[in-house]
């Protein structure tokens, strides 16, 4: 086989191919530690390479592989987003203030798939703390989109989607807390779900809004994420938020026929705020659903448009509150030779966070001050439940519903960073969700002048198996997802 077939082949593929000695996962490993070394330069998406950590990982996964005792991930090469704790990697969030934070402690998701048998081959870039839609908050530099290098793989997990674009991993964790992994999913053509908020636990993900962050799987196919959702799925006695709720085998009926699944198609989605082209290639990608014997609904979801407005009250709130214990006293960068303990506290969060991640603190702690409480963050909670309350409503006429996860392509470089109300407006099909706490995916479905876009499938609470099985019933008839750029320097 040769390096471009091991590059983009599934995660399911290699699984085999591990099983059968086609490969062991010592040579898998060094494949895409050499992939990263020789192509990763331009693209920057990843801020730290674990390569000791994954040799260690590998040899072990290849005497479980000869033993017997391996899982369907062992020796699957995987990425982490910089925001989980890894012990022993050093877990920066992209930001100055956890440049040489090297955590004692792995997050609840590493360590399972870490005893699914993955190899983890590092960590990738993101937008600073997760606050960002462009990849371009990051302390260590912008993110460049595998399909053009001009432009931005959408954030904050776009180190995560650039990387699996560029084939430098089957597998990546992200985290959505307004879309950070079904954004630059579709920016980069790959596939990205959010899960149901508590199916996945957040202890030792680095907080940055609580009530909304969410980790899931990014991967190249629907087959692959479900994969992955497995491992990670699954309550946990140190996250009080993790749900107390079965978790299937996510693979298991990702065959199942669709025939007679109802898919709501919300007027709100398909305004004036969608490319007219990428509205025609979604159009096209449910008519694709259509021919397997769904039925399209229409419907409506009337306050969409206030989940931007709703979400950077909360949002900033909660990051305002939990960015606070970063202070140079415990936690975080310190300044040299503070004067006095106010000074110490200025100096340290000025040097130490990006001008989005202060922007966010400020709007968050006025939001939450004493004069403003009620005006501000109390009016967003009560019109998230009425924004929850569409969705429950819609969810009594369909099964899932359907729309565009981006509103255009990915977008050049610096085109928004200066005005941050056209950054937030790329994520206006996506926010909802996290406020609504429900699951949603990105699957690549089309191309526009060489940049992929993506479809955005959206599911009752807990209801992930409905996403997979019409992702993958989608992903059979389409080879969106198969699509690869073409990189700079690379070889076959």
């Amino acid at each position: 086989m040769n390096h471009s077939d091991l590059s983009y082949a599934s995660a399911k593929k290699l699984s085999t191919m591990l099983k059968q000695g086609d490969v062991s996962a010592l040579e898998l490993t060094s494949h895409f530690l050499d992939r990263i070394r020789q192509l990763d330069g331009p693209l920057n998406s990843l801020i730290t390479v674990s390569e000791e950590h994954a040799i260690t990982a590998a040899k072990a996964a290849d005497k479980a592989l000869s033993d017997g005792t391996a899982t369907p991930l062992t020796g699957i090469p995987l990425l982490h987003k910089d925001i989980f704790c890894t012990k022993g990697i050093k877990t920066t969030c992209a930001s100055h203030m956890l440049d040489n934070f090297v955590p004692p402690y792995d997050a609840t998701v590493v360590s399972r798939l870490n005893a699914a048998g993955t190899v983890t081959l590092g960590k990738t870039n993101m937008d600073e703390f997760a606050m960002g839609s462009s990849n371009e908050t990051s302390f260590y530099g912008a993110v460049a989109n595998p399909w053009d290098t001009d432009r931005v793989p959408g954030g904050s997990s776009g180190g995560s989607a650039a990387a699996i674009a560029a084939g430098f991993a089957p597998l990546s964790t992200g985290t959505d807390t307004g879309g950070s992994i079904r954004q630059p999913a579709a920016l980069c053509g790959i596939t990205g779900l959010k899960p149901t908020y508590g199916r996945v636990s957040r202890r030792g993900i680095i907080a940055f809004a609580s009530s909304l962050d969410q980790a899931g799987p990014m991967t190249r196919s629907v087959e692959d994420a479900a994969l992955m959702l497995n491992a990670m799925c699954g309550i946990d006695d140190g996250d009080s938020t993790s749900a107390d709720i079965a978790v299937p085998d996510f693979t298991t009926l990702l065959e199942q026929d669709i025939a007679g699944l109802r898919i709501g198609l919300p007027k709100e989605y398909f305004s004036n705020d969608l490319d007219p082209q990428v509205s025609a290639q979604i159009h096209a990608a449910l008519a694709e659903l259509e021919k397997e014997g769904a039925k399209l609904v229409d419907i409506e979801l009337p306050h969409t448009h206030q989940g931007i407005a709703t979400y950077y009250v909360i949002a900033p709130a909660e990051a305002s509150a939990n960015l606070s214990r970063y202070d140079g006293v415990r936690f975080g960068h310190r300044c040299d030779d503070p004067k006095d303990l106010m000074d110490l506290y200025e100096r340290s969060r000025s040097e130490g966070f990006g001008d989005e991640v202060q922007r966010r603190i400020l709007v968050g702690t006025y939001a939450l001050s004493a004069g403003f409480y009620d005006a501000y963050f109390k009016k967003a909670q009560q019109v998230r439940r009425i924004i929850a309350n569409d969705f429950q409503r819609a969810f009594e006429q369909v099964d899932i519903i359907a729309g565009p996860a981006a509103p255009s392509v990915a977008f050049k470089k610096g085109e928004k960073a200066a005005d941050p109300l056209a950054m937030y407006m790329e994520d206006v099909y996506t926010l909802s969700v996290n406020l609504a706490g429900l699951p949603g995916m990105s699957v690549p479905a089309g191309m526009i002048d060489g940049l992929p876009i993506g479809l955005q499938l959206i599911g009752r609470s807990f209801d992930e198996q409905t996403l997979l099985n019409a992702g993958h019933r989608f992903q059979q008839r389409t080879d969106w997802h198969l699509n690869t750029p073409t990189l700079a320097g690379a070889i076959s």
